[in-house]
């Protein structure tokens, strides 16, 4: 994302340093994925759809999935530390903050949710030191901004199998259907006005060269007007990125939006 906002993401060298920054990250973030599913393997195991997970059914033993989060862990921040110590840093606060968000923050309501975010921002920063490129105020708001978005929408799930009887994590008390509804309204408007900022700021327009970046709002509305749609229509918010996926609406949209950028950006 530095390297696309920036418009940067022609430099070759920036193109690899982000490429095996994204595999480090990847790796160091499925080691904590592992963990969290071995500290949920429990309540996973009352889920009507995590229950299907390797831990959860026994599939992977518990003894495996520990090797596994060790090798992981180890060989990202290793070889993070051999390429960047700036991107060590990064991934060992993100690794931190994780460990301690899946034994005992993940169970303090609305706490959570700004966890999660945080983790999304880290993915930026690690972009940032190993390119150089320095992050606006306005992509670090966004991405904490949708990021909590997402998060509530996935907590809105878990409150419906609340409400149908199956309590799947020991914060729900601190969430309400109101609550949460109210609550991502609230972070969609306010990632809508955030973007609609970005794209008519005076820093943005001067380093592009043209005001007419505003025009990709619509396809900004569009999508979060859908992804509401399926959330609260369709009820249906476990997974934004299998949403993603499948949804053709979102794909189609997402891609107009990222070519209405470069275009109207002339990088394309």
């Amino acid at each position: 994302m530095p390297l696309l906002f920036s418009f940067s993401y022609m430099d070759s060298h920036d193109n690899i340093y982000s490429f095996l920054t994204f595999i480090l990250f990847s790796i160091l973030a499925s080691s904590i994925y592992i963990f969290n599913d071995l500290m949920d393997i429990n309540e996973d195991r009352a889920h009507p759809t995590k229950k299907n997970r390797p831990l959860a059914n026994g599939a992977v033993s518990t003894k495996s999935a520990k090797i596994l989060i060790l090798l992981l862990s180890f060989t990202s921040l290793s070889l993070s530390f051999l390429l960047s110590f700036d991107l060590f840093v990064v991934l060992l606060i993100y690794f931190i903050l994780n460990i301690f968000y899946s034994i005992k923050l993940k169970h303090i309501a609305i706490l959570d949710i700004f966890i999660i975010a945080t983790g999304f921002v880290l993915r930026l920063f690690a972009g940032s030191v190993v390119t150089g490129i320095n992050l606006s105020m306005w992509i670090i708001l966004m991405t904490f901004l949708l990021a909590i978005f997402l998060a509530l929408a996935k907590r809105r799930d878990d409150v419906l199998l609340s409400i149908d009887g199956q309590e799947t994590r020991k914060n729900i008390d601190g969430y309400n259907l109101e609550f949460v509804n109210a609550s991502m309204v609230l972070m969609a408007g306010v990632v809508i006005v955030s973007y609609i900022q970005y794209t008519i700021s005076p820093e943005v327009i001067h380093r592009i060269g043209t005001e007419y970046l505003y025009l990709t709002s619509f396809f900004v509305i569009l999508g979060i007007l859908r992804y509401m749609q399926i959330t609260f229509v369709e009820q249906d918010s476990a997974s934004p990125t299998k949403i993603i996926i499948r949804d053709t609406f979102l794909k189609l949209t997402i891609t107009l939006w990222l070519i209405s950028f470069l275009v109207i950006a002339k990088l394309l």
